[in-house]
């Protein structure tokens, strides 16, 4: 397999090549989500509500291979900017190493803490039991989670985003046909898991995701010469991992957990609030879909040409990306202003339930280009080597900002359900008005400012 030379050639040529593949891939990823969000409403809004809780908890863990994923997208893509090729490869291994390390830790934490993440979110009862068991068999789906993930950035890094697409849309089909399978089993021969049965086919599909990952890593040509002991932890190399995947993972460790900050305050308006949230999460992810996979793109790009010192192109990438995200979900504000009650309803019958997704929806509809902006912001500062600032910016918008705006107002003003969402809204919006100013004063000190970006590298 060749891997692709993005510090040549157009930018846009280059997006266009990136992010359609990475776009699909998060498509059938987020419909992979969806469908089972839809398989759960056939046992009502408690395991809908079970499933939002549990599915957050789980993804608070899985935190570390995404990433580790966006240390190797800009770690690999520098070197191979640089053309070091014993570099990449040193580091693809020792990346590969540093994932398998951390599935075994984060097994460890679900089995200890998972209880207790669950029970801080949620009133006892049948909802409770529904996100517990849930989560205690995608427990088993850390390994190809993390490792799959992990994998995908050093195939990001090389220009490679068509193999995620390509294992997400086959996960996707198989998700849809395993989740009856197992929730009703073959009647008279094996008996079904119920609403667990949604748990144990992510398992194996996602398992699939992660073999298939690692048989394209090991397949490419700079990997060829790859020897064993490469694989031994180089403490200098895991450094420098840890240097850019802790803060990438604990920035989407905080993201994931303001999750429950939000579902913390809407467990007080009972079930019905905490299924609307779980619904609204996968209907905004799927008009979030064109920014992610043109911020996913941008990684490499930018990372490829600050590593040859090619920062005008640096500036141009960053420019397309946010530009072409902002365009992208502005486009999705009718649909999601006008028809939210309908989305709802294609998931939940509860006229409750249905009324408080549209009203979230409508919120969404505002802040979405803002989230593009913000995407555009830390993709930059990953590619730039400055990871760890979208982890302060993370801890601000997704704790601070929103805990003391949903606070302010619910609490305060006593705006209800309409004061959480546009608590969070205003967490959003000041995050990104931070962001900017620290972005602003890192791409003047290595790469000499955003600026504009020349019209050659269109």
């Amino acid at each position: 397999m060749i891997d692709e030379d993005l510090t040549r050639g157009p930018i846009t040529g280059h997006f266009r090549r990136l992010a359609i593949p990475a776009a699909v891939g998060m498509l059938f990823s987020t419909l992979y989500n969806v469908v089972d969000t839809f398989y759960a409403g056939f046992f009502g809004t408690q395991a809908q509500a079970g499933l939002a809780i549990g599915f957050q908890a789980f993804f608070i863990l899985v935190a570390i291979g995404f990433g580790t994923g966006a240390a190797m997208s800009a770690l690999v893509g520098n070197a191979k900017g640089r053309k070091d090729v014993a570099d990449a490869r040193f580091l693809a291994a020792q990346g590969i190493g540093f994932a398998v390390m951390g599935t075994v830790v984060m097994m460890v934490v679900a089995f200890l803490a998972g209880p207790s993440i669950i029970a801080l979110v949620s009133e006892p009862g049948g909802y409770r039991d529904a996100g517990l068991a849930y989560f205690n068999w995608l427990v088993f789906a850390l390994p190809a989670f993390i490792i799959g993930y992990g994998g995908n950035g050093i195939l990001q890094a090389r220009g490679d985003t068509r193999s995620m697409q390509r294992a997400l849309t086959v996960a996707f089909f198989v998700n849809v046909a395993l989740n009856p399978l197992f929730m009703y089993g073959i009647p008279g021969v094996v008996p079904g898991l119920g609403f667990n049965g949604i748990a144990l086919a992510t398992v194996i599909s996602q398992s699939g995701v992660a073999v298939f990952i690692l048989t394209r890593i090991f397949g490419r040509s700079v990997m060829q010469d790859l020897r064993l002991a490469e694989f031994i932890p180089s403490p200098a190399k895991y450094y420098e991992i840890v240097a850019q995947a802790f803060p990438s993972s604990f920035a989407l460790l905080v993201t994931f957990s303001s999750a429950f900050i939000v579902q913390y305050a809407l467990k007080d308006y009972g079930e019905a609030a905490l299924a609307a949230y779980g619904i609204t999460m996968r209907v905004e992810q799927l008009f979030l879909l064109p920014a992610l996979g043109i911020s996913i793109a941008m990684v490499p790009i930018a990372a490829q040409n600050y590593g040859a010192g090619e920062h005008d192109r640096v500036r141009a990438a960053f420019h397309r990306c946010w530009i072409m995200g902002v365009i992208g979900t502005t486009c999705a504000f009718p649909f999601l202003w006008f028809g939210g009650s309908l989305a709802a309803s294609v998931f939940s019958d509860d006229p409750e339930v249905i009324r408080i997704c549209a009203l979230f929806l409508k919120v969404e509809a505002v802040i979405l280009p803002v989230y593009t902006v913000l995407f555009s912001f830390n993709s930059l500062l990953q590619a730039l080597k400055k990871a760890y600032l979208t982890m302060w910016i993370g801890i601000y918008r997704q704790w601070i900002g929103i805990a003391a705006f949903i606070w302010l107002f619910t609490a305060f003003i006593d705006w209800g359900l309409t004061g959480v969402r546009i608590g969070i809204a205003m967490g959003v919006g000041t995050g990104m008005l931070l962001a900017l100013v620290v972005v602003t004063r890192v791409a003047r000190t290595r790469i000499g400012g955003l600026g504009r970006p020349l019209a050659q590298q269109a």
